[in-house]
């Protein structure tokens, strides 16, 4: 997908006693709500050309770090986000990595955290801030939270400590808090606090100045390089259980011979019905190579397979226990195990240990 590079602001000059080098963010223009502006003409809210963010956020010319930004030629709503836009924002990320400190992508609130965590299995070594942020209503509109997210986005991203960023990891900035990317879930649609993370500290509170929870930031590692997996097998689905749940709607997405890894989103601690069918249907599955991977449809808390009557058969026949992951990272690292592993024992091991913090054992 081309893209196109546009120098936003320079590095300011640093005072003379300063030795640090100037310090740079790459910003990568996605789309989204927050590039919207009123067009009185057509009464409705269109895109905005990204080379006048300036006019729209003068407080950048205050940063004192360089920003470039990019912006990929087919600007989209998030609703369209694809693996392929994965891929590419990854390989965007990778070709410009020596070039910049950080990164800042700037995206649609409704699947950012599905891209928050696919980024974060798929850039293994990343030693470097790479901050999402939006906002829910447009920079076009008075009121919008688009200025502060993005302008604490950029400052967190250039943050640093004797010359090593404070947070080298994916990430998901929005209304004052820093979320680690793959523990982060969207959670409202109206209110400025779109985002939560439920079963991990936040990194960072940005207040009157910006706090951050340094025991639960990832280190920086030097001696990782990056090296980037841009193999995602999207041959995998989402199965939510319900009270009711029948045998044809659960046969036709485990025993579908196309899938090959199944998101399975149980009751409370991973609890599910104990119907012979649904046992036999998820045994059957298995033995045939299909992945099952087994996730709490609530918020907060963890899946504790056996726990239960209720679980304790679908440990047996080798469903995966998704501890306490989001079905957002449950689902992209799927993607992700599957595009590099074929054997399904392999799948279920990497599946059930942290790849980049997303669960706890």
């Amino acid at each position: 997908m081309p893209y196109t590079t546009i120098c936003l602001t320079p590095a300011q000059p640093r005072q003379a006693s300063s030795t640090s080098p100037a310090r740079s963010v790459l910003v990568i223009y996605t789309g989204g709500t927050f590039g919207m502006v009123y067009d009185p003409k057509a009464s409705q809210l269109i895109p905005f050309d990204f080379e006048q963010v300036l006019d729209r956020v003068p407080e950048l010319n205050r940063l004192d770090f360089q920003i470039n930004i990019t912006m990929l030629s087919e600007i989209i709503d998030s609703s369209n986000m694809t693996p392929a836009i994965w891929v590419e924002l990854a390989q965007l990320i990778e070709r410009n990595y020596t070039q910049y400190d950080s990164f800042v992508i700037l995206h649609g609130t409704d699947t950012m955290s599905y891209t928050a965590s696919a980024l974060s299995f798929m850039l293994s070594g990343l030693n470097k801030p790479v901050i999402l942020t939006g906002a829910q209503l447009p920079i076009g509109v008075a009121r919008s939270d688009a200025r502060e997210n993005f302008i604490t986005a950029l400052e967190i991203a250039a943050a640093q400590i004797d010359g090593q960023p404070i947070v080298p990891e994916v990430c998901v900035y929005f209304n004052s808090l820093l979320l680690r990317g793959n523990r982060s879930t969207k959670q409202e649609s109206v209110q400025f606090n779109a985002f939560a993370s439920e079963n991990y500290p936040h990194l960072a509170n940005a207040g009157v100045s910006i706090d951050y929870n340094r025991p639960f930031i990832r280190p920086v590692d030097p001696g990782q390089p990056l090296t980037v997996q841009t193999n995602l097998d999207p041959n995998v689905a989402i199965l939510k259980l319900f009270p009711g749940i029948t045998p044809i709607v659960v046969e036709a997405i485990v025993l579908n011979p196309a899938l090959r890894g199944v998101v399975l989103e149980t009751f409370g601690a991973g609890n599910a019905t104990t119907e012979s069918w649904f046992l036999d249907m998820l045994k059957a599955a298995i033995e045939r190579g299909l992945t099952i991977f087994n996730v709490s449809q609530c918020e907060g808390g963890r899946v504790t397979q056996g726990q239960y009557q209720t679980s304790k058969r679908m440990a047996e026949i080798g469903v995966v226990s998704g501890a306490d992951i989001t079905t957002e990272a449950a689902i992209t690292k799927l993607m992700v195990v599957l595009g590099q592993e074929q054997d399904p024992a392999r799948v279920s091991t990497r599946l059930s240990q942290p790849i980049s913090g997303e669960m706890s054992l």
